[in-house]
């Protein structure tokens, strides 16, 4: 029955990676077709509807709320300027010197990068950052790859991914945030390092086109021009959740609608306040209605994979098959880390939430270690990935190919996941 299971696996991901069916929908195929192989009943307890499909889609409500919350607050940093006020700062500040001006831009989009995630994230410090930065000569691969480090750099500071990895793996917020504090130093270090080598071995290139941008939008007025720079007790809003959760251990969401009130009321005058609250409210749906469908989606297939016959069937495979020595788990999954790109099967945010689940629930590894593998791969999903939308969109209006990004970043997050995997051997195994 194992092996049925593995088979129907990698038709999941036959199907993810020719894009035969979205990743969600796929998701939630292998979800209810596992659960019907290992003889689960339509009805009743460990059953396809009830546990399964109705309990499963639920599971991480938590997190979707924090995902919608996340989007919500990177609206108002749009809208407000808060954004762009930062990111027009740094540039200022930097000049026509490429590794200053690239530097500050990883500065802010690792801020921007705690607040929200993905494409939404990549824009709001790359729109100002990536002109900015290829307009003084840096070469546009490494202002693309500048943005994602950057964000990568904010990544273990991400409350939304906070309250992912908690519910998923059933963990305190607590024990992740431990374990993100003890990610973030090689995050960051290698963020840094990628712009001070890429800036300097490729040396400068000035130009000043972007094949994405719009000719015609040079002759708009920016943001700038209608709204004026944010205040700049504003530009504090990014960090008023990571206080308030890093600093105050207050809990996730409590954390995010505190920067959704700061950014509003450092921004905004007292009778425009409904209207923006609203307005960036419904426009934050549109941010957040992929990632939460995705999220309904590893909900069902987590849910499947925990039922009793799936832990029974896969716990005799999965344990051959997973290194105990903490020498080989770091060699053997520092070595499968780029079966998380292309939406792998070690992608998190795939497939990989499943092999999580069952790694946990039939005891191969302690949870919290599932933690440390997961969150490890993540960084390098998160930059190197060609399929995700926030590589994707760096990408394109750098004007080079997401391919030529992944080349170019996979070392340095390669050697973050390899820092976050010899972690967790030192300390979990």
């Amino acid at each position: 029955m194992g092996v049925v299971i593995l088979l129907i696996m990698l038709v999941g991901v036959g199907l993810m990676l020719t894009n035969k069916l979205p990743t969600a929908f796929a998701l939630v195929l292998l979800g209810v077709s596992i659960a019907l192989v290992t003889g689960a009943p339509l009805t009743g307890e460990a059953s396809v509807l009830d546990t399964v499909l109705q309990e499963g889609a639920g599971g991480l409500a938590a997190t979707m709320i924090a995902i919608l919350l996340g989007s919500w607050l990177g609206k108002l940093l749009d809208e407000t300027g808060i954004a762009g006020t930062l990111v027009r700062k740094i540039v200022e500040f930097g000049g026509d010197r490429p590794t200053v001006v690239a530097l500050g831009v990883l500065a802010v989009s690792a801020l921007v990068g705690t607040v929200t995630g993905s494409a939404p994230a990549a824009m709001l410090a790359g729109i100002i950052g990536i002109p900015a930065m290829i307009a003084v000569g840096v070469p546009k691969v490494t202002a693309a790859g500048t943005i994602l480090m950057g964000l990568a750099a904010g990544l273990p500071f991400e409350l939304p991914v906070w309250q992912f990895f908690s519910t998923a793996l059933d963990l305190p917020i607590e024990t992740v945030r431990g374990f993100m504090v003890k990610l973030f130093p090689f995050a960051a270090f290698f963020a840094v390092l990628f712009v001070l080598v890429e800036t300097r071995r490729r040396g400068v290139e000035h130009a000043w086109s972007l094949r994405s941008v719009d000719p015609s939008a040079e002759r708009r007025p920016s943001r700038r021009q209608r709204l004026g720079d944010a205040p700049w007790y504003a530009l504090f809003t990014p960090v008023v959740p990571l206080v308030l959760a890093l600093g105050l251990e207050v809990a996730i969401i409590p954390s995010l609608l505190a920067g959704v009130l700061f950014a509003l009321v450092t921004t905004t005058r007292p009778r425009e306040m409904n209207r923006r609250l609203l307005r960036t409210l419904y426009a934050s749906f549109d941010v957040a209605a992929a990632p939460i469908v995705l999220f309904v989606a590893i909900g069902i297939l987590l849910a499947a994979v925990r039922l009793p016959g799936a832990v029974e069937a896969l716990e005799p495979l999965v344990r051959n098959v997973s290194p105990q020595n903490p020498v080989l788990f770091v060699l053997v999954f520092t070595a499968l880390v780029p079966l998380c790109l292309y939406r792998g099967p070690l992608n998190v945010y795939g497939l990989g939430a499943g092999i999580a689940g069952v790694l946990i629930a039939a005891g191969i590894y302690p949870a919290i270690a599932v933690l440390g593998l997961t969150t490890s791969y993540n960084q390098v999903f998160g930059v190197a990935d060609p399929t995700s939308t926030q590589t994707v969109w760096s990408a394109q209006y750098s004007g080079v190919s997401p391919q030529q990004v992944m080349l170019r970043t996979l070392p340095y997050v390669w050697a973050v996941a390899l820092g976050g995997l010899t972690v967790t051997a030192a300390l979990y195994l």
